[in-house]
Parts: structure tokens; sequence; C-alpha cells
């Protein structure tokens, strides 16, 4: 097997790949994505709410407060801090947020017309500060940084990417230079990223313009180790009158999927339980669970319906048929895997085998997956739209059990932990494949093509080990002290596979491997375990991996030629994996704010 030394010096294979099954598609073919510059977070400084929550909040307030009272821009300065002090009020938050809230009122202002303004004639103006300052190899004109690509920060995606759709990008801060852009005629909006103080600097040259602009605040302006709420910078990239979905409210649809799985309702699309076996499976359909199969297929439908038609696409019963399918699929795969495991709980409740028995819960999972076979099939669509949706489904379950079936087989003898990437392609045949069911059901009930289903793989691919490698690390990390985890219950884990290649050669590498063959208890192990994790930087490795695989399901997009459906997946990324934070250094006030830390003052890490 052909091995490659990683970036942390791990020798791993560098891609596992089997014969493709008969009548099938080739198992997945796993390789390592480029990993993502990862820096500390920081305390964000006292004007700015802490918490991204409180932050998201406002944003939400401040769209909610245009609309309603139908304010149009330009908005003077004195205008925005009167609407800023209303919503923290009515938030019940310090008035010492009121720059920053004006900030996101003068964007929700502003982003209608924003998204009317063709690409090429936007600027993205991202501050020099968000670079690896020791590291950088980019030299500096008159107009900013001219980043070499190096990967070392994330200025590489974000320009590259503006870059490919069109825009003008200065990789810069400053008051002045944004007045000499605007000066030129050329640009009609402009994207910022910089900090509040220089934000307040640029806001009347633009608002004499009358250009819109949308800014993101830097969370600090003392100009080192800064951080700034990536996600909305990417929104406001790609943000595109064309994409029809941008003002789609994913929370509010996900309330609407999840309100398919009430009694009431699976009974007018399902028919009502004939029997014991229907109702027991009825009422395991309809337990607590994310929804997030269901939601994904939904999405993609209402995406590539909206490209299609004139005004808003119709969830139609066909398109909850389908929704309720792939859960009954996913929820049959639940049972069987809950026996397998030998798991005693799941949604803080009983698991199923547990209150009726494995024979009748074994069979209540098959009687699932017919149901969700009998929805496809009475389904009244055009026949290559149905064999599309039966393919599907029949693929993902020869690929998920293919994945299920290699961890038994390794559970059933596990002599040391499977490598890194073995236990990857298995994410990939289980988790993985069931994203794909899912977004290529609502491609197929939307006529996507293949060139979609393509992007589809790709990003279900990366999207799917992301999210099973969060679990595994919500499993060690997060867990309650005294519940079970895979640690000590020695099931497949990522956290074991790469504290096995790290561990020094000895005695932590037989821990590990007989703590897999159960040759010691966990609980005699678990306080050495806990120290190879830490010294050996496992769970920061699982950690950087966990970025890699998000930032290759962002990369997926760049080539979809829907904006609706890409701005849509692109935003399911932060609704499935929280928000998150980018680092760097601040430019324009550093002599400043080093003159100040000279003279005694503290840095925002340490101050509130």
């Amino acid at each position: 097997m052909i091995q490659k030394r990683t970036e942390t010096g791990d020798e791993t294979p560098a891609a596992i790949v089997g014969p493709p099954p008969a009548g099938g598609r080739p198992l997945p073919l796993v390789t390592l994505p480029a990993p993502v510059p990862r820096q500390r977070a920081r305390e964000v400084q006292s004007n700015i709410p802490g918490d991204k929550l409180v932050r998201a909040q406002l944003k939400r307030m401040a769209e909610e407060r245009i609309a309603r009272l139908g304010i149009v821009p330009p908005i003077s300065l004195d205008e925005l801090v009167e609407h800023a002090s209303a919503m923290l009020d009515e938030a019940g938050l310090d008035p010492k947020y009121a720059n920053f809230a004006a900030i996101l009122v003068g964007n929700a202002a502003w982003k209608d017309a924003l998204a009317t303004v063709p690409y090429e004639r936007r600027l993205l103006l991202v501050p020099k500060c968000l670079r690896v300052e020791e590291k950088c190899p980019a030299p500096f004109d008159d107009f900013g940084l001219l980043c070499k690509e190096c990967g070392l920060c994330s200025i590489e995606d974000l320009t590259v990417e503006a870059e490919r759709l069109g825009y003008a990008v200065l990789v810069a801060e400053g008051s002045a230079i944004v007045r000499a852009m605007i000066e030129t005629g050329k640009i009609d909006a402009v994207v910022g990223v910089s900090c509040i103080n220089v934000l307040e600097k640029c806001f009347p040259h633009m608002e004499a313009a009358a250009i819109p602009g949308v800014a993101i605040p830097l969370l600090q302006d003392d100009c080192i180790n800064t951080n700034v709420d990536l996600d909305w910078v990417w929104d406001l990239i790609h943000l595109t009158s064309d994409d029809k979905t941008y003002r789609l409210d994913l929370d509010g649809l996900k309330a609407t999927v999840r309100e398919w799985f009430q009694a009431d309702s699976l009974d007018a699309l399902m028919g009502a339980p004939e029997d014991d076996t229907a109702r027991i499976a009825r009422d395991w359909l309809a337990k607590d669970g994310k929804r997030w199969r269901p939601f994904l297929a939904v999405c993609t439908f209402l995406a590539l319906e909206a490209d299609r038609v004139e005004g808003d696409p119709v969830i139609t019963d066909a398109v909850k048929k389908v929704a309720v399918a792939i859960e009954c699929f996913h929820k049959a795969s639940l049972v069987h895997d809950d026996i397998e495991d030998d798991d005693d709980t799941r949604y803080d409740a009983p698991t199923l085998h547990s209150e009726v028995g494995v024979p009748v819960a074994l069979n209540v999972g098959d009687f699932l997956l017919g149901e969700g076979y009998r929805l496809l099939g009475e389904l009244d669509l055009d026949p290559s739209v149905q064999v599309g949706l039966l393919q599907a489904a029949a693929a993902g379950h020869v690929t998920l059990s293919r994945g299920q079936g290699a961890e038994l087989l390794w559970t059933s003898d596990p002599k040391q932990p499977l490598p890194s990437l073995e236990v990857l392609r298995i994410f990939s045949q289980k988790t993985a494949a069931a994203f794909e069911v899912a977004l290529r059901m609502g491609g197929c009930l939307a006529g996507a093509d293949a060139a979609t289903f393509d992007v589809l793989a790709k990003y279900s691919d990366a999207l799917g080990i992301a999210y099973q490698i969060r679990d595994d690390l919500e499993d060690h990390v997060d867990a309650p002290e005294g519940t079970t985890d895979d640690l000590s219950r020695v099931r497949l884990s990522l956290i074991l596979s790469i504290a096995h290649r790290r561990a020094e050669e000895g005695e932590e590498k037989e821990l590990i491997a007989s703590l897999c063959r159960g040759d010691v208890r966990y609980d005699d192990v678990a306080g050495e375990l806990r120290r190879i994790l830490d010294e050996r930087g496992v769970i920061r490795k699982a950690d950087d991996l966990l970025e890699a695989y998000k930032e290759e399901a962002i990369r997926s997009l760049r080539f979809l030629t829907s904006p609706t459906l890409k701005g849509l997946l692109r935003r399911i990324i932060g609704k499935i994996f929280g928000e998150q934070l980018i680092e760097g250094y601040c430019g324009e006030f550093e002599a400043a704010n080093a003159a100040g830390r000279e003279a005694g003052a503290r840095p925002a890490a340490a101050s509130r």
C-alpha cells in the first residue's frame, strides 16, 4: 500500500479504494484534504457581544427591523444609532454594543441592493491582518498585500473565490483605500472586513456616494490575533439576486420538516397503521431526531426548483413522502445499528430493542425499510424520476451495509485500531452515503443534471466525514462525566486510530492495542490513555481534520452552476456545524495599540 507522510509527520495510506461492487458505483476513494490554518480563539472586545448566538440574534433583529419598517438606504449615522439603540433596548442588551448593532442595521439595509450588483462591479476589502504575520511571504504594494496563496491563512480562500466570481479584491485596510476605489467609478458595491474603528472612518465616504456597502467587523481592534465571523463573510461574498433562496428561513424550513413527523401528519402521508408492527414502527419514526437527511432533500429540491419556476417553489405531497421515506431508511438503520452495537439508549431513552426485544426490533427495522420503498413506489412521478429515487436509495443501502460490515468485522476481532484512513472510509460509507442519498433524492425530484450530481457526491462525502469526526470529538471531549463513550466501549474510533499512530513505540502503543483487544479494562487505563491523547495532540489532530473536511465541502461547491443551490448548501454547513471564527492581525491602528500596550494597557484577551 502506498504511504505518504502528512503535514503532522503521520504516515497514513494516501488513498484507499476497493473494487467496484457488482452493478454499483466504486467504493469511496478516501484522501486527506488540505489542512486548514488554525489559530487560537480570543476573548471578544468589550463593545461587541462575546457570544456568537447573541451576535446572530442582533443580525436577525436588524434584518427584521429593516423589513418591518420598510427602511430604504442610505441611512445617516444618527439614524443607524437610533435603530441600533432601539434593538438593544428590545433585546435587553448593554448600550455599549450600539456601534456593532448599527453596522448590522446598515448591512441589513443594503443587503438587497448588494444582491443586485454584479460580482464584477464589487470590491472585496480584506484586512492584511488576517495573515500569519511572522510567516507570510507576500510583499506589499501601494494598494496592499500581494497574496502568494501559500495556504498559511484564510486570505487565500477568500481572495481566490472572490476573484473567481469576478470581484476586485484588495488585501488592505483603511478609509483612504475605500475612498480611492469609490472615486474610480468602477466599483458599485463594497464588501469589507475591518475593525469597528476603520468602519466608522469609511462610513461617511460610502454614505456620501450612496454606494451599497456591507461590513463584517473584526471582533477585536487591538491589531493582534484578531477574529472575525467567517461564515458571515462567505455569505456576503456569494450574495446574489440570482440565488433565489438567500431569503429562505432555513430554521423555519427545518421546523416545517419536523412537523411532518407528528402522528397526524404521518397518518395523512402514509395511512393509519394497521397492526402492532406498524404502530411500533410509526412510534419509532416519530421519535425525536435532528431530521437532517429529510431536511437536506427538501432544501436541494427547493433550491433547484427555484431556478426553474416563477415565484416560490411548492412543496408537494410527493416531496413530503420522499422526505419521510428518507427518514424511514435512517430510522431503520438506527434500529439495526443499536442492536449490532448493543446500545441501551437512543435520544435519551431506551433503544427500541431494549423495549420490545431484539427479534421484534429487527422486524420493525425491516418493516421501516419496506415502508420507505412503498412510499417511493407509490409516487405519481415521471418513471425516470422514480427509477432515480429507487436507485439512489438502493445504492445508499448497499454502501452503508459495506461500511457497517467493515466496522462489525473489525469489532469481532480488534487486534489494534484500524488505520485512520480505514476509519475515514467507513465514515464515508456510513454517514456520507446517507447524506448523499438525501441530496441525490432532492436532486432527482428537481431534475438535476449529471454535473450537479457529481458535485453533490463530493459535497456529501466531505460533509458526512466531517459530521462523523465531530461526533467522535463530542463523544470524547464533551461527554458528561460518567457516561459511556467509544473509548470505554472500545468501538471504531478515529480518536483511537490517531492515538495509536502517534503513540510512542512500546508501552503506549501496547496499551491502546490491549484496550482494543479487551485485554485491559478502560477504567483501569483511563488516566494513562487521556494523558496520551493530550500529550500526543490527538484531539487537536482530529479537530484539524474536521475543519479540513468542512472546508473541502465548501470547496466542492465552486463549480455548481446553480447559484441558488450553491448558496443554500454553503449555509447548510453553518447550520449543521454551528459557527466558527478565523483569526489574524490588524494593521491601521497597530502603532497606536502597540504604544498603548507599552504604556500599560491590557491586551483585549485579558479584558472585557
